[in-house]
C-alpha cells in the first residue's frame, strides 16, 4: 500500500474514533435518563460498526484490487523481460559469429601473407 493510501486509510480511522468519542461524550453529558442514553449508545454503536465493516470492506477491495494490478504489472514485466533477454541473446550470437568469420578472414589473410 502506498503512503498515500496509509494516510488516507489513518485518517479516515481517525475520523471513526473522533465520531466515536465526540458521539460518547455527548450522549453521557446529554440531559436525558440513563435507559434513554443507554439505548442511544447502542444504536450507536450499531451504526458505527456497520460503517466500521463498511470501511474494512472496501479498504479490503481496495487492497485486493491492488494486489492484483501489482501481479499484472509483474507478469508484464517479466514477460517483457523474457522477450529482452531473447532478443539480446540472438544479438550477442549474431555478434560472435560476425566475429568469429572476421577472425577467419583475417587468418586466412595473414596466412596468405
Amino acid at each position: 500500500m502506498s503512503e498515500k493510501e496509509n494516510r488516507i486509510a489513518a485518517a479516515a480511522l481517525l475520523m471513526v474514533a473522533g465520531g466515536i468519542i465526540g458521539a460518547g461524550v455527548a450522549l453521557l453529558f446529554a440531559p436525558q435518563s440513563g435507559e434513554k442514553t443507554r439505548r442511544e449508545l447502542y444504536r450507536s454503536a450499531k451504526k458505527i460498526k456497520s460503517k466500521t465493516e463498511e470501511a474494512v470492506e472496501d479498504l479490503s477491495e481496495n487492497i485486493l484490487d491492488l494486489v492484483d494490478t501489482i501481479e499484472g504489472k509483474t507478469e508484464d514485466l517479466l514477460d517483457k523481460g523474457k522477450e529482452v533477454t531473447v532478443s539480446a541473446k540472438k544479438d550477442l550470437i549474431r555478434l560472435i559469429e560476425e566475429g568469429a568469420s572476421k577472425l577467419e578472414k583475417f587468418r586466412t589473410k595473414l596466412t596468405r601473407a
